[in-house]
């Protein structure tokens, strides 16, 4: 710390070459504590002290100190002051920069030729990339409108650059998404389509459709533009790109969010194309997220009904033990179309729906295991209902129901199991048997009306074989 020094009465205080606000107020301070100095000298000259001699300047302790330290502890406001001017100088940089592109942009045909433009589309496309700030600006100059008109050019590259540039722009901005489709581009989009585009131009396409159809008020449009049918020949076409592939299809889960979509997929054909695409694990969860949409609307769940091996390929996948999500999902499909329709819940009955249900209620998540077991009831009840009208109309009741007490039997367990597969088997055996004894309280049936073999020929396909133990 500087040290200050009292002078003779004709001097007066040294003024300091930094006039920082820091420096300022620190220099103030020491004037403060010099100035308590020089008042205990004073009184020590009138006990004889010799007042011509200097005083060294001893802070008062206290309040002065306190007030000292904290103001070494501010920090410098020049440096400060510097990284604000260094950021102003990079925004103006970055928006004059913006600005050139733009102007590139607008220049047309006769001004500018194709390789400006293509240049300058993929400055945007750069620009744009990370940074949302940039997009913003990009657009409130006028970006979008000379990227749309680009592709009526007949030039391939520059239908390329624009398409990139357009879908780097819309990313986290609703705005521009919405302007995007406002300037005409999903029409002029699917014009490049029907003349016979190549596959980089598809591709650019199939991903500005994802884009674009993550917002609302965009879904409508581009579902009643034609996109869908050209998004479905995407993902069937095994010529497409892996990537091109995942993107035609999030983006028919994007559009089928919105119900005035779901006729229109459905009458695409979508429902047997993702029934078939079932089984490959990169897209099997995302496909039964669509179909559980799709099979909220009666189109939706008819198109199911009538594909082949549709409740054989969702109850498959309830034996995926590796794959939760998607046996929540096929869960769900399978239960919507049990509640809304009475002949679909002996197809799968038949297709052996009860035993992959009986084991994902022991295995599988809670929601799923919620599920099943809704879903379980209702195909127990429906099966009870049949049998018993069934019975009813060769005059002998039909309705089983497991032994009690003392008379009930244990049916034989497979030779060589294992404790934990024993366990589970017997977990099977119970919860099927509490079913019947409820169907069978339903249909006001004695508990021993019926010999066990009935009964073990229910549970016959409940076997613990495909148990992971």
């Amino acid at each position: 710390m500087a040290k200050c020094m009292l002078p003779d009465a004709a001097a007066g205080f040294r003024l300091w070459p930094t006039f920082s606000p820091a420096a300022l107020c620190r220099r103030i301070l020491e004037a403060i504590a010099c100035g308590a100095s020089r008042h205990r000298g004073r009184r020590k000259a009138c006990s004889g002290v010799d007042v011509t001699e200097p005083v060294p300047c001893r802070p008062r302790p206290g309040r002065a100190e306190r007030l000292m330290e904290l103001l070494q502890e501010e920090p410098s406001d020049s440096g400060t002051d510097e990284a604000d001017d260094a950021e102003a100088r990079r925004k103006v940089e970055a928006f004059e920069e913006i600005q050139r592109v733009v102007s590139r942009l607008q220049l047309d045909d006769h001004n500018a030729g194709g390789d400006r433009q293509e240049e300058a589309a993929m400055e945007v496309r750069r620009l744009a990339k990370d940074d949302p700030e940039a997009r913003e600006t990009l657009a409130m100059l006028g970006a979008i409108p000379p990227l749309v008109g680009m592709l009526d050019s007949k030039d391939p590259d520059l239908h390329v650059a624009a398409l990139y540039a357009l879908l780097n722009l819309g990313i986290g901005n609703e705005l521009n998404k919405a302007a995007i489709v406002k300037a005409g581009c999903v029409h002029k989009m699917l014009h490049l389509i029907e003349s016979g585009s190549n596959p980089s131009i598809s591709e650019a396409i199939v991903a500005n459709f994802l884009g674009l159809g993550a917002l609302d008020s965009n879904k409508p449009i581009i579902g009643a533009s034609g996109a869908i049918p050209f998004l479905l020949s995407a993902f069937r076409s095994p010529e497409t790109s892996s990537t091109a592939r995942q993107d035609a299809l999030r983006a028919l889960f994007n559009l089928s969010i919105a119900s005035v979509n779901l006729p229109l997929l459905v009458e695409a054909g979508l429902v047997p194309s993702l029934l078939a695409a079932i089984g490959d694990m990169a897209v099997s969860e995302r496909s039964l997220a669509v179909i559980s949409n799709v099979v909220a609307t009666g189109e939706g769940r008819r198109a199911v009904s009538r594909s082949a091996d549709a409740f054989a390929i969702l109850i498959d996948v309830l034996g995926w033990c590796d794959a939760a999500a998607c046996q929540e999902k096929a869960t769900y499909v399978l239960m919507v179309m049990a509640h809304k329709g009475h002949g679909d819940r002996a197809a799968m009955v038949e297709a052996g729906a009860i035993s992959a249900l009986l084991e994902l209620t022991l295995l599988g998540t809670p929601l799923a295991q919620k599920r099943a077991s809704r879903l379980l009831e209702i195909l127990t009840v429906e099966k009870g209902k049949r049998v018993s009208e069934a019975g009813g109309s060769s005059g002998v009741s039909a309705v089983s129901a497991p032994l009690c007490g003392a008379a009930a039997e244990t049916a034989p367990a497979e030779e060589g199991m294992s404790e934990e597969r024993r366990a589970v088997w017997e977990l099977v055996q119970q919860s099927l048997q509490n079913n019947m004894r409820r169907i069978a309280r339903r249909a006001n049936l004695a508990q021993d009306f019926a010999p066990w073999e009935r009964l073990r020929a229910l549970t016959a396909t409940s076997t613990s074989k495909s148990l992971p133990f």
